[in-house]
This record gives C-alpha cells, structure tokens and sequence, in this order.
C-alpha cells in the first residue's frame, strides 16, 4: 500500500519531516513530539496554542521555539482542547483488549456503508469492495472527503467500483434517508468522534443491536476527544526510527492509516462466532502500538541489484513504487443519490 502510494505521489523519505510534508518531529521541553499542520485552519490554531501570531505558510520557526519550552504534557493538554493533530511521542504499555471469538465471513454481495475520509477508512471499504462488498461512500453537502483535494489518481484507487451519495443532514428529509441507508446497511464505516453521527441522528449501538457490523475509527478511541491524522499517530504511538544523534524519524508514509484500513478489513471479514453484531472501536494510536515490540527493527540494506530487508523468516525485497489501476469507474461526488436510494427503496430526500 505504501509502494503503490508512493508511486502516484512521488513522496520519499524526508527524515524528521512527514512524506507529506504537513507533519513535523519537534523536540520539547521533555522529550519529542508529532506536531500537524494539515488543514487550511490549521496555522491559526497553532498560533492558538503558542498564543501567537504564526505565519500561515511556515508556522514551524514559533511553534518550535514554544515546544522547546514546554513539556508533552502541555502540548496534549493544549492540543486536545484546540483540535489540534498533535501529541508526545511515547510508548504505549498496555496492549489493546483481545477481542471475542471470531470465524471467517465472506463479504460478497453485503452493503457497506462508508462515512469515512482520507486513507484508513477508505482502504478498509475498498478492501470489501475487492473481494465482493457493495460499497456506497457517503458524503455531506458541506464536508467532502478532504482526500478529493489531494491526488486524484491514488484517490481514484481507493474508490473505483463504489457508489457515490450526498445527503444533507441539516434537512429533515435527509436525516431520514441517511437513517434508512443505514439501516439497510451490513456494515457501516465511520471515522469521526462519536457526536458527529450522532448529531445526525445515527445510533450505532442500534445498527450492532440488529446484527450490523460497525467500524468506528478514531484517534484514540470513542472515549477520546483527541484527533490525528497518520503520520502525527503513527510517531506519538512510538513508530519512529532513530537517526545517528538520536532523533526520531518518521517511518513510512501516514502509516497508521495503512496499518488501520487492513486490519479494519480483517476484522470486518471476521464475525462473532455467536452471529450478533459488532461495533469495533478502533484507536489508531493504540492499533500502532499493538505493533511495535522490545525488539530492534530489521533495517533495509542493498544488495547490489536491490533493496532487501533481512528478518527472521528470510529475506524480504522492498517493493519499488508501482501503480494499480483503480478497480472500477470513480464516481463524482452525489452521482449515484438517486440510483442507490431507488435500488434500496428509501424514499429520495
């Protein structure tokens, strides 16, 4: 996924700069931090946290200086209350809870419905899209998918094949087919705290309750107000490698979007052994977490024809970015309204 990623981006390693480039590793008072800089707000409100005026283009020099004398703690508690994409790198020490009996499902022919943005969410719809889903992308009036704006073409392969609806939840009418598509729904992918679909009338504990499967990706968990993105994830968790003077490094490309789409996909293709439904809570932090061990990561080395990674198992080739083609016609965002509506007989808002 990374390779394939890089090929349509052209992104390479940037050390304690994010492949993106929207992402920075800062040390602080106490230790290293992951700091965001990726929406068109953001700059403001890093100048929220320094309580100062920061220049939108290049924010870094003050937010730096402010790191500098401040603990991660700080930066968390800040952070949290801003809606800000950043937080202390650290190690988690609690593994994540293991989940319950589960057998393999097959996914053809269920519908997937999919709140989702951005990376990991989508991959886990496109996933089940591959190996049979039906899978209708939902979208708002007001709130694209923020991944339109980004490169169309590695957006085109996550979305080939699905059907696209736009429902306004500020209408009445709206709400009501949103509700209906839900509960019409196999499973359903959302990747926002809670109150957002909450606030649209949608009750997840109800689609679990009549046998829906529900894949909720946060941050740091349902409980949790703190939001990220994957590269700010990824390094807080502890996913950084260490450069010569000690420094941490970002690994890979957002990679805790990656590590979650798949394992969402995994769980998704999995079922209680007792047929109820499920709502997984997945806490990208705490998924990237669960990945990391005591043990030092095996480095890539060349070996005169390419790179190679050497691990336990044997050897492994590091994959040169290559693209795929997207699985099916990218629909424009609202095209399929009225054809999905009509073919789940939910009355067109």
């Amino acid at each position: 996924m990374l390779s394939e990623r890089a090929a349509f981006t052209g992104f390479r390693r940037r050390g304690n700069v994010s492949a993106g480039g929207s992402c920075r590793l800062l040390p602080t008072a106490d230790g290293w931090a992951a700091v965001s800089c990726a929406r068109t707000t953001d700059a403001a409100l890093l100048g929220a946290l320094v309580c100062e005026v920061v220049d939108e283009d290049n924010p870094w020099p003050i937010v730096a200086d402010w790191l500098a004398h401040h603990r991660g703690a700080d930066l968390a508690e800040r952070a949290t209350l801003l809606n800000i994409a950043a937080a202390p790198i650290s190690r988690a020490t609690t593994p994540p809870p293991a989940p319950k009996p589960l057998h393999p499902r097959p996914v053809d022919g269920l519908l997937v419905v999919d709140f989702s943005a951005l990376w990991a969410g989508p991959l886990c719809a496109h996933l089940l899209g591959l190996a049979g889903a039906r899978v209708v992308k939902v979208e708002t009036p007001d709130r694209p998918d923020g991944a339109r704006r980004g490169n169309s073409h590695f957006y085109q392969l996550l979305h080939g094949g699905h059907e696209s609806v736009v429902l306004d939840p500020s209408r009445s009418e709206g709400r009501r087919a949103l509700s209906a598509l839900v509960d019409a729904a196999d499973i359903v992918i959302e990747a926002s705290r809670p109150r957002a679909l909450v606030g649209f009338g949608l009750d997840a504990d109800a689609a679990v309750a009549r046998g829906a499967t529900w894949v909720s990706i946060t941050a740091a968990g349902r409980a949790s107000d703190r939001i990220g993105f994957g590269d700010d994830l990824a390094a807080a968790a502890g996913l950084v490698a260490t450069a010569h003077d000690g420094s941490p490094l970002f690994v890979g490309d957002a990679i805790a979007d990656p590590l979650t789409g798949i394992t969402a996909a995994a769980l998704v293709m999995s079922a209680p052994t007792d047929g109820s439904g499920h709502l997984w809570n997945l806490s990208m932090s705490d998924l990237v977490a669960s990945t990391l061990t005591d043990h030092s990561a095996p480095t890539p080395r060349w070996s005169g024809r390419e790179w190679i990674v050497e691990t336990a198992s044997g050897v492994v080739p590091v994959a040169e970015p290559q693209e795929r083609a997207p699985a099916g016609h990218v629909a424009v965002s609202g095209a399929d309204t009225a054809s999905v509506l009509r073919t789940l007989k939910i009355a067109a808002p």
